[in-house]
């Protein structure tokens, strides 16, 4: 059955169509140069109307477009249409029928997700909009016209608003699940450890998600959310034991977490390893031999000889290199150097050994060529930084040498050769969940090799326990923004917050949140303390006056408590500790730096050095342009890291902090904890 124009509305319509036909399952709209075929299943509206003199067709499409056909007799146009339209609604209501079945089994794989008793993470997500896709491709109707039929537009309806608010769904999915499980298996967080878990630990345990970092403030317990997490991946059956990787970043912490999942897991197949004897296992596996470790990892004594005498070496024998290193030695260290044969000075090669040692370190830890290294300098320092890399050359090479000789590798290239192992295949991984202790201290390469093992196996988990807040050791090649922008690096995931500390009371809580987080690039997140404490319990006193805090505290400190002075360096250790075993004999004390006390506690807490000046805290920056281009790039907020570093510092102490500053030169922290509303005292 077919359509046309009359001659005359053709002519006057001046139109590119005149004719239409009915089709098996569509209609085909020409003219005497254009055809066009509308398929029923392109077709989302048919609307008949008439104009002055004849009669229009008018055909909407599932792209927006519209076709029309005029000039036709009006009589002739009414009767096509109903006919066409009567077609196109019985073709409808079969195909509404087909629909049904595709939409049942789409719910099918929906409700399957949602029945499931586990956590719905963001993988499984993509999973179904991929099959619901494939699903929605498959229904003979256009998607627009579903909903029009009764027998459809319910199961439609539920499978868009789970497309398209498919986040929101899983979110109050994982809410009520999460829920259920604390209450189902209120035994095991009550028992895990030797304390029950509180609800932000439980929640970060039982998170499912892939790609998880859980920020645990000072004293917040993430040890025993990574012993728990890797309890709860064996009671679920998410994991056996030896499909759990615990890494930690020193031999003492991964000791320590074996000895707890012993003690509260029963387990010795979970093995916690560093990075290196991680490495160290892949490379045994992946190229069957074991690599022996450089004594020059191991002994100074060796390291800093090697390091000292190839400096020596090139000085004497190569004027341009003594010259060089004249220069940078006086132009950039702003060292005062002889004018004969500098190397051959003890005292500065002393000076300058751990120096070499450092810039060597970063030079071996960057791992690529020479080349690559200067490419990767910015613009303005580049020049610069060429000449140092020439110097350094030969310490490099040397070194180099050394380990061929030793047959041995170094630490830095004992990871690189990690991740060669991983990316060429030789090792499978069989670790389906990796947890990673204090992770604001990942290096680039640390998480180089992270990446490697998830690309290897693609059904890897990565949990991450760390604080921003506590990150202070960028000078040995840590990467804050691996934590602050975590996601970015390691793939789409979720935060947790373990916002609640059992260290610290809420007065010491209070002026270290509000001190730390005046950094806009640290995270944003709660901290809160169990306990109450008094607005004495963080105070500024005059440093003359530690003889008499001692003084003090030996009158009231019980025997069991510990007193923690802490300095910026070691020879800031007080001479009145010199005397301290005999002149307060049961006050225990222990002085130490404070990046040394990252971990530990203390019930007083003693900080010495808030002065300013080169010796002062915070610290004068000293790097030179090797630290500042093979160095991960600091945020552009005044003493980042030393404020960070004076957080941690107070966040040792359970009860008080005294922050003893210079009256004559005070630290610029000095105002910093005045605004906050520390008060001063001029004696304990």
């Amino acid at each position: 059955m077919e359509l046309k124009s009359t001659s005359l509305g053709r002519h006057l319509a001046q139109h590119p169509y005149n004719r239409v036909r009915l089709l098996n399952a569509g209609v085909e709209v020409s003219g005497e140069k254009h055809q066009y075929l509308i398929p029923f299943n392109q077709l989302l509206s048919i609307r008949c109307k008439r104009g002055l003199v004849w009669g229009e067709l008018e055909f909407t499409l599932i792209d927006e477009k519209v076709v029309r056909l005029h000039g036709t007799e009006w009589a002739e146009t009414q009767r096509f249409f109903h006919y066409l339209d009567r077609a196109w609604t019985e073709w409808s209501e079969e195909m509404s029928k087909v629909s049904v079945g595709v939409l049942a089994d789409a719910l099918s794989d929906i409700n399957d997700l949602e029945q499931q008793s586990r956590w719905i993470n963001r993988s499984d997500i993509v999973s179904l909009r991929q099959r619901l896709d494939g699903f929605f491709a498959g229904l003979p109707l256009p998607h627009q016209r579903i909903s029009q039929f009764e027998n459809c537009a319910q199961q439609w309806a539920y499978c868009q608003d789970w497309y398209h608010q498919a986040e929101e769904k899983r979110q109050q999915r994982n809410a009520q699940w999460s829920t259920q499980m604390l209450e189902a298996h209120a035994e095991f967080f009550n028992l895990v450890e030797a304390s029950p878990l509180n609800e932000s630990q439980s929640r970060a345990v039982i998170n499912g998600e892939d790609t998880l970092l859980t920020l645990a403030g000072a004293g917040s317990g993430k040890t025993s959310v990574l012993v728990a997490r890797a309890g709860w991946l064996m009671q679920r059956k998410l994991a056996k034991p030896e499909q759990i990787l615990l890494l930690a970043f020193g031999r003492k912490a991964a000791e320590e977490m074996n000895d707890r999942i012993i003690q509260r897991l029963n387990t010795e197949k979970i093995e916690a390893r560093t990075f290196h004897s991680l490495a160290l296992h892949i490379i045994q596996q992946g190229n069957q031999r074991t690599p022996t470790i450089s004594v020059l990892e191991t002994d100074i004594s060796k390291r800093r000889k090697l390091i000292i005498d190839e400096w020596r070496k090139q000085c004497a024998e190569k004027k341009t290199q003594a010259k060089g290193w004249r220069q940078w030695l006086q132009e950039e260290l702003g060292w005062s150097v002889d004018e004969t044969a500098f190397w051959q000075n003890d005292r500065l090669a002393d000076r300058l050994a751990s120096r070499l040692e450092r810039w060597l370190g970063l030079m071996r830890t960057q791992g690529g060529a020479q080349a690559e290294m200067i490419d990767s300098a910015p613009p303005e320092l580049r020049d610069m930084f060429a000449k140092r890399v020439r110097l350094m050359a030969p310490i490099l090479k040397a070194w180099k040498n050394a380990l061929k000789e030793e047959g041995a590798v170094d630490f830095a290239g004992l990871i690189h050769q990690a991740v060669n192992v991983l990316d060429k295949g030789r090792f499978i991984s069989a670790w389906k969940a990796i947890l990673v202790d204090e992770f604001q201290d990942i290096s680039p390469q640390r998480a180089l090799l992270l990446a490697a093992l998830r690309r290897q196996n693609k059904r890897t988990s990565l949990f991450a326990v760390g604080d921003d807040w506590q990150a202070i050791y960028r000078f040995s090649g840590a990467e804050m923004t691996l934590t602050t922008a975590f996601h970015h690096h390691f793939g789409e995931g979720e935060r947790c917050i373990l916002d609640t500390t059992y260290r610290f009371n809420e007065r010491i809580g209070d002026i270290a949140n509000r001190f730390i987080q005046e950094n806009p690039y640290q995270l944003k997140k709660p901290l809160n303390s169990l306990r109450k404490g008094n607005k004495k319990a963080v105070i500024l006193l005059p440093e003359n006056q530690l003889e008499s805090l001692l003084n003090k505290l030996s009158g009231f400190v019980k025997q069991q408590e510990k007193v923690l002075i802490l300095g910026r360096y070691h020879y800031l250790r007080p001479a009145e500790l010199d005397k301290a075993k005999t002149r307060w004999p049961k006050l225990n004390i222990e002085f130490m730096t404070i990046h040394a006390s990252k971990g530990r506690q203390a019930d007083y807490v003693i900080l010495l050095g808030l002065r300013g000046g080169c010796d002062g805290f915070p610290a004068q920056a000293r790097e030179s342009i090797m630290e500042k281009v093979l160095l991960p790039a600091p945020e552009n907020f005044p003493h980042a890291e030393e404020r960070r570093l004076a957080y941690v510092a107070l966040t040792r102490a359970k009860e008080q902090v005294w922050l003893l500053f210079d009256a004559d030169t005070p630290s610029v922290f000095v105002d910093d904890f005045k605004r906050l509303g520390v008060p001063t005292q001029r004696k304990p």
